[in-house]
């Protein structure tokens, strides 16, 4: 399976590699890449079965973080950072513990050890097969962001709905199915690298508490706490922006 990345930035700069959430595509992390590119490579990639990027059988956590490390061994790029959200963020702890050689450093944001719980991600993938994406669609927005943001900003809500709405159903049934058998609870407490956790003050779906658990676990982890729901690197992009950065070249010295 082919997947879909774009890789920007001059030769000689580290690489950040960003993992989008559940139902979304590359084009989530524009604000960051914007942020990023004077001082990286930034490289982002459609997630298994979304976007650009098709879907091809069962999905694991694992085989979420095999796809990474393919990229980058395509790309003959032997380490980098990466920064997930949601599933992007798991997929990142997933890589954190079990290829931490090939990462200078990992940011989670707006995630869990563990996601939700199996039932409820074993009940969503059977409804969009049953009855398709928009019905999923209708309720993401109160999810993602904050009331106020959604009052505020429907022009940048509205097409994020569009793309979940218009997105494979299988592979986003694929993807739930991968988050209702993920559970890193008890192995995050072997990662060693550098790790940032970023948490969402309104997020419903990973709360501040699940970034307090793995600030508990990891040994000399970092937590930003934003103030935004489950979406933080949209709905407060800014300060997210801002973490990011100081966190990176922390490590670049």
């Amino acid at each position: 399976m082919t997947i879909h990345y774009q890789l920007e930035g001059r030769d000689d700069a580290p690489v950040v590699i960003l993992s989008n959430s559940l139902g979304t595509d590359l084009s989530m992390w524009n604000g960051q890449r914007d942020a990023l590119l004077p001082h990286f490579r930034v490289l982002r990639y459609d997630t298994h079965g979304h976007g650009q990027t098709p879907k091809s059988g069962k999905v694991t956590l694992a085989q979420l973080g095999e796809d990474v490390l393919n990229i980058m061994t395509r790309e003959g790029i032997d380490k980098a950072h990466f920064c997930g959200i949601s599933m992007g963020g798991l997929t990142g702890l997933w890589l954190a513990r079990f290829a931490p050689e090939r990462f200078y450093s990992v940011t989670v944001a707006n995630s869990a050890a563990k996601i939700g719980d199996q039932a409820g991600w074993l009940s969503r993938a059977r409804t969009v097969r049953q009855e398709g994406m928009p019905v999923v669609a209708a309720g993401a927005a109160d999810r993602w962001f904050t009331r106020s943001f959604r009052q505020k900003s429907p022009a940048v809500v509205e097409p994020l709905v569009h793309t979940l709405a218009a997105s494979n159903a299988e592979g986003y049934a694929e993807c739930c199915e991968a988050l209702a058998g993920a559970d890193l609870r008890a192995e995050v407490g072997e990662i060693a690298l550098p790790l940032l956790l970023i948490a969402g003050e309104a997020d419903p779906v990973t709360t501040v508490a699940d970034s307090e658990f793995l600030r508990e676990q990891v040994s000399g982890a970092q937590m930003v706490t934003l103030p935004a729901s489950h979406l933080s690197n949209i709905e407060a992009a800014s300060q997210f922006n801002a973490a990011l950065l100081s966190f990176l070249q922390q490590q670049e010295g």
